[in-house]
């Protein structure tokens, strides 16, 4: 059967969770697939993000070589998605936009992305309508009198000059308004960074964040090097942007993540954030 988000349920079990009240105020729901995929019905917008269908024991391929082992399944099948208005895709790897979606979603989606990634989809997969995004650029949608608002931020995927030799990565901010420019809620992912400087930057043009989506992990290549926030990075982050919520996701799907959401558990009660944070498993959902 068809999976339908306007039938998700708060399911999670957050720290601090919002009472009823709050939530019969809610903007829509975000539902958590797996990995770094998220389905969000936002207002009259239904969104993924970063699409992983592969299953566990399946390898998805990283580039130079290197593949990654998924550990995990998926709590959808692409083909239970409802009809998407667009897909959020930070950057061109394996594990975030795989063979299943390429083979199976819509050649016509608009799917906002980074410059390098959207010159790949429309040239290489057909994919006509994906938008690339240079830092700080903006995509605009209206539907049923509402206005989602994506910006692109910075990330940065490795340190030093072994970040060229993976594909370009982004942030995003995503702002649903009103028709008249009130923004109702604001809703930043992180995509695979590490943390560094230029995300302080983030927390300055954008202070009155609702929600944060964490990717964590520590997903650590051969020779050691790091290239996603491990837990304390990850801490820090929360603690920079200061969201009034975060939810931690991308932290045990592949072989290659060294970080376990423990590390993170523990360094956000050590700096006293807890109650910022939810905990939404594969297959569990929350009010935004």
């Amino acid at each position: 059967m068809a999976f339908d988000p306007t039938h998700l349920s708060s399911t999670a079990n957050p720290a601090g969770a919002a009472n009823p009240a709050a939530a019969s105020q809610s903007v829509g729901e975000l539902f958590f697939v797996g990995n770094a995929t998220v389905l969000l019905k936002y207002g009259p917008f239904t969104l993924l993000t970063d699409p992983n269908f592969l299953h566990r024991g399946q390898r998805a391929y990283l580039g130079h070589g290197l593949t990654s082992r998924r550990l995990t399944d998926p709590a959808l099948r692409i083909d239970q998605l409802p009809p998407l208005d667009a897909v959020v895709l930070s950057h061109l790897h394996g594990d975030h936009w795989d063979r299943v979606a390429r083979r199976n979603l819509d050649s016509g989606l608009p799917i906002v992305t980074t410059p390098h990634a959207s010159r790949r989809l429309q040239g290489l997969h057909g994919f006509r309508r994906a938008v690339g995004l240079r830092t700080w650029e903006q995509h605009s949608m209206t539907k049923g009198g509402a206005v989602l608002r994506i910006t692109s931020t910075p990330g940065r995927h490795a340190p030093g000059p072994v970040r060229y030799l993976l594909p370009p990565v982004m942030g995003s901010v995503l702002e649903l308004a009103t028709a008249d420019g009130e923004v109702r809620h604001r809703l930043y992912i992180t995509g695979d960074t590490l943390m560094y400087p230029a995300l302080e930057e983030i927390a300055r043009r954008f202070p009155d964040t609702d929600l944060a989506l964490l990717h964590l992990g520590g997903t650590t290549l051969p020779g050691g090097m790091v290239v996603t926030m491990d837990g304390r990075q990850g801490a820090e982050l929360l603690a920079t942007m200061s969201p009034r919520r975060a939810v931690p996701i991308h932290y045990d799907d592949y072989d290659v993540m060294r970080s376990p959401l423990s590390d993170f558990r523990t360094e956000v009660e050590r700096r006293g954030l807890a109650d910022r944070v939810s905990y939404v498993g594969r297959g569990e959902s929350l009010a935004l």
